[in-house]
């Protein structure tokens, strides 16, 4: 057993002993499916903290061809599968860490230099007969030829150089050429695996590393519940931590990945593990994904002068969805010829979550929609953290029913921040939401809910947690008399939209005077039983 060369079982092991363990082991039947295949190269890209490490690991434990890891494996879901026998222990694995390599040497030649150096050594050790001094993929063929023995190719943090080196791309290119030698076309690999934040550098009209199938924050794939966790585990945890879910759905959920394959559509809700996982175990909500690299990095991007960029950022903040391309991006982290490109940047850093059928991102949860207000309270955007923190003010007088100071605190709203051309019930409705983002302290928020003969514009919904809280039905009208809006909402039953709520509940209707540029509002109260 060496460093690098299979490695043994220890870190899974650590894995295994922790209070919580998901079991993720079915992710191995998928990477048994393109062993000694064409399809044998992956890429899983994927923000930090979100399992990437521990599957690696994983995977090192389960193919070590050194040790019978039965013992760990008999009693997870991959022992039920038909593949499980027949691969497990049955390959030489190199496991590697760029970063551990990165952070040792001052530059990429060095750094190419020992990490060959290091294998050579162990490979060495284990096939005295075959290594000679022309480089690790000479020596790997070598080995190949003489024993017929195959490696899974185990890559962890592939892509530190493109986060540290971001402007070298001569030192990319050469980092890049080196792992296409290595490893294309290369019979001795049964299957190469790599992890890391970004999808892999494109050059041109290629990449270099083209034989890579990549499942991504885009574009999941089959491997899509294996990273993060999912809603029914969530549930489960939830269960046994004694934790509200609901709670913890608004703080972490927001993950929403959809995988389209012959065998039908399956949409997956997923979780930051690292953000669940010290919830329950502190028994306590609060934002610990954050914790793992402080709000500078979000900051560096959305503050950039990109056409648009600032007015997609407030109006995800209230709770829209907004289009983008994500065929332009470069798969770097300066290269930015659009705010499209920025976005989907922070797609992949775990910022945003991508719709892949309607081509939209949006916010994903209460924890990251903080770390934007971390960054924009350090900002220049003195008129976006205004409105957010007069938000809470408006929210106590829709409480107090008090409705000329609701309507005077949306045009204040309006009047700092114009959020998008003002001229239809959409644009009044994204206002709003934002002039009222406190709420998803309380509430959750949704627009266009069904209702009786129609939908309801905005409602919130308190959570369990906050149940002393009034629900809320909004109805907004542009340019058309307010007291039409109150009545619509009790004429097409919008209550409806509420049936397992029972408790105080306030109509509000809110209107937009194109003519006077104001708001009016009229707020009544009900019982619902």
């Amino acid at each position: 057993m060496g460093s690098y060369l299979n490695p043994g079982t220890g870190a899974f092991q650590m894995a295994r002993n922790s209070e919580i363990f998901i079991d993720k082991s079915r992710l191995i039947e998928e990477t048994n499916r393109h062993v000694n295949t064409i399809q044998r190269f992956l890429c899983v890209s994927r923000p930090r903290r979100f399992g990437k490490s521990m599957a690696a690991d994983m995977l090192a434990a389960y193919y070590d061809c050194k040790k019978d890891t039965s013992d760990l494996f008999d009693d997870l879901q991959i022992a039920q599968a038909e593949s499980y026998q027949r691969y497990r222990n049955k390959y030489e694995v190199l496991k590697i860490n760029m970063q551990e390599f990165l952070s040792a040497a001052g530059s990429m030649e060095e750094m190419l230099k020992t990490l060959q150096s290091r294998l050579l050594s162990e490979l060495k050790r284990k096939y005295p007969n075959n290594v000679q001094d022309d480089g690790v993929t000479f020596t790997m063929k070598d080995v190949y030829a003489e024993t017929g023995h195959a490696f899974v190719i185990l890559i962890d943090e592939w892509d530190c150089i493109f986060r540290e080196y971001q402007n070298d791309t001569e030192s990319q290119k050469k980092y890049l050429d080196f792992l296409r030698m290595w490893l294309k076309d290369q019979e001795y690999v049964a299957l190469a695996y790599m992890t890391g934040i970004l999808p892999i550098k494109k050059y041109g009209s290629h990449s270099a590393l083209n034989m890579f199938t990549e499942y991504s924050m885009a574009d999941p794939g089959n491997l899509a519940e294996y990273f993060g966790f999912t809603e029914e585990e969530v549930k489960n945890l939830c269960r046994e931590y004694v934790m509200d879910f609901d709670e913890t759905k608004a703080w972490y959920d927001g993950y929403s990945m959809t995988v389209h394959s012959r065998f039908g559509d399956r949409h997956y809700e997923m979780y930051s593990p690292k953000s669940v996982v010290e919830a329950m175990m502190r028994h306590k909500f609060g934002t610990y994904w954050n914790q793992t690299e402080t709000y500078e990095a979000l900051k560096v991007y959305i503050q950039m002068n990109m056409d648009g960029l600032k007015d997609a950022v407030v109006k995800m903040l209230a709770g829209e969805e907004i289009e983008i391309n994500t065929g332009t991006f470069t798969n770097d982290m300066v290269t930015f010829a659009t705010k499209d490109d920025v976005l989907t940047l922070l797609l992949h850093l775990g910022y945003l979550t991508y719709n892949v059928d309607t081509k939209k991102v949006r916010i994903p949860n209460k924890e990251v929609a903080q770390e934007y207000l971390n960054a924009i309270s350090t900002m220049d955007w003195n008129e976006v953290t205004s409105s957010v923190e007069m938000s809470k003010k408006l929210l106590e007088a829709l409480w107090e029913m008090d409705a000329e100071k609701v309507a005077k605190g949306i045009d204040r709203a309006h009047k700092e921040i114009s959020i998008l051309t003002y001229n239809d019930e959409n644009s009044l409705s994204c206002t709003i939401q934002f002039a009222f983002y406190f709420a998803r302290e309380y509430y959750a928020v949704v627009r266009e809910l069904p209702a009786g003969k129609g939908f309801a514009d905005i409602v919130f919904i308190p959570r369990p947690y906050h149940q002393d809280k009034p629900a809320v039905i909004m109805e907004l009208k542009w340019n058309k008399n307010v007291q039409g809006a109150i009545a619509q909402i009790k004429e097409k039953q919008y209550t409806d939209a509420l049936r397992d709520y029972h408790g105080n509940l306030l109509l509000a209707g809110i209107t937009y005077d194109r003519d006077s540029k104001q708001h009016t509002c009229v707020i009544e109260k009900m019982i619902k039983e």
